[in-house]
C-alpha cells in the first residue's frame, strides 16, 4: 500500500525551488535522526518563516527506523501548525543519497515526498538510466527527484570518497535532458563530513563552474551537498570539554552566502548540526557529572541547534520570511 505524502500534510520541493530561484535564497536541507533534532529544525524554522527540507539519510532509517521517521515528520507538519498559530511553514521529507531504485521506491511508497537518488559514482551513462528510472516511478506519485553529477569527498553517514571530482558542466544539459530530474546536486567544492579540508587550506566553492552550469541549465534547481561550515567556537567548546576535534575545518559561510544567490536553492547541513548538539552535551556532562537525566543534556542540546538554524536561515541561506512567498 503506498502512502501519499499529501495526506501527511508534506509538500514537493518543486514550487519551492522555483521561488527560491527567483528570490535568491536557498531552503534548508537539515538532517534529522531523533526527536531532539526535529523539533529544533521546525522550532528554527517556524520562528524565522522558513520553508525546509528534512532530510532522512541511509544512516538515519537505519538507526531509527523509516517508518518511525515518517510518522515523526507527518508530526512535525502538525507540531508546525501548533507553535505557528495553526499557519504552519512548507516541509518536505526528502530521502539524501538514495543508493539504489529500490530504497527510493520503498521511501516514495511510505509517504516521502522527494528523493534523490546517487547514482555519482557510476559511469555517466549508468547514472543517466539509474535516475531516470526513480524519476519515472517518483513522477506517478509528484514525487520530486534530485540527481546527482561529480563526486564530493570526505566521510558523512555511510558516505564515502576519498577524491573530489568537479561536475564537468558540459555533462550537465544531456543528463538533465535525458533524466527529467527536478534537481541537481553538483561538486564545485564542498565536502562531507566536519573534517572537509586541513589546516592552511583556503577552501573555495568553484563559483566559476556554477556559473557555468547557470548558463547551460538556466533557472534549473542546483543543490550543494557537504556544506557545514564547521563552527571553530563550537569546535572549541567541544575540546575543551574532553573531546578531540583536531583540525575540523568547513566551507565559509560567505561563499555559501553567494551560492545561495545563484540557482543553487537546495543547501545541505548536517555536521554543523551534530557540532552543536555535541558541544552543548559535552559542556553538561563536564560542568555537572552527576547528571544523568536524557532531558537535561538534550534539552540544552536542542535550544543550540536551534539557535544554529535560526542563524543558517537568516544569514546565511537567507530562506528566512520565506515560508509563504506567493
Amino acid at each position: 500500500m503506498t502512502v501519499s505524502y499529501k495526506d501527511l500534510g508534506l509538500v514537493n520541493s518543486r514550487e519551492l525551488f522555483k521561488k527560491a530561484v527567483k528570490g535568491g535564497y536557498a531552503i534548508p536541507a537539515y538532517n534529522f535522526n531523533n526527536m531532539e533534532q526535529l523539533q529544533a529544525i521546525i522550532q528554527a524554522c517556524v520562528e524565522t518563516e522558513s520553508p525546509v527540507i528534512l532530510q532522512v539519510s541511509k544512516g538515519a532509517r537505519e538507526y531509527a527506523n523509516q517508518t518511525l521517521l515518517r510518522y515523526m515528520a507527518q508530526g512535525a507538519v502538525e507540531y508546525a501548525k501548533e507553535i505557528s498559530g495553526g499557519k504552519g511553514i512548507p516541509i518536505v521529507l526528502h530521502l539524501d543519497h538514495g543508493p539504489d531504485f529500490e530504497t527510493c521506491k520503498s521511501c516514495i511508497d511510505l509517504g516521502f515526498s522527494s528523493v534523490m537518488i546517487d547514482g555519482s559514482k557510476l559511469p555517466f551513462d549508468e547514472n543517466v538510466e539509474q535516475t531516470k528510472r526513480v524519476v519515472e516511478y517518483a513522477h506517478k506519485f509528484d514525487v520530486t527527484v534530485e540527481g546527482e553529477l561529480g563526486v564530493l569527498a570526505g566521510i558523512e553517514d555511510d558516505v564515502e570518497a576519498a577524491k573530489h571530482i568537479y561536475t564537468q558542466p558540459e555533462e550537465v544539459e544531456e543528463f538533465v535532458r535525458r533524466t527529467g530530474v527536478d534537481s541537481l546536486a553538483i561538486a564545485i567544492g564542498t565536502s562531507h563530513g566536519a573534517f572537509k579540508f586541513k589546516p592552511g587550506d583556503d577552501p573555495k566553492i568553484r563559483l566559476d563552474i556554477l556559473a557555468e552550469i547557470e548558463k547551460r541549465i538556466p533557472g534549473f534547481p542546483i543543490v550543494l551537498h557537504g556544506s557545514s561550515s564547521v563552527p571553530q567556537d563550537l569546535v572549541k567548546i567541544i575540546n575543551e570539554n574532553g573531546g578531540k576535534l583536531k583540525d575540523a575545518i568547513g566551507i565559509g559561510e560567505d561563499q555559501l552566502r553567494a551560492a545561495s544567490k545563484s540557482a543553487v536553492c537546495k543547501i545541505n547541513i548536517d555536521s554543523d548540526g551534530r557540532l552543536a548538539m555535541t558541544a552543548a552535551v559535552r559542556k553538561v556532562f563536564n560542568e555537572k557529572p552527576a547528571e544523568f537525566d536524557p532531558r537535561k543534556y538534550l534539552g540544552p542540546a536542542r535550544a543550540a541547534l536551534k539557535e544554529l538554524y535560526m542563524r543558517k536561515n537568516r544569514e546565511v541561506l537567507g530562506s528566512a520570511g520565506h515560508a509563504y512567498d506567493k
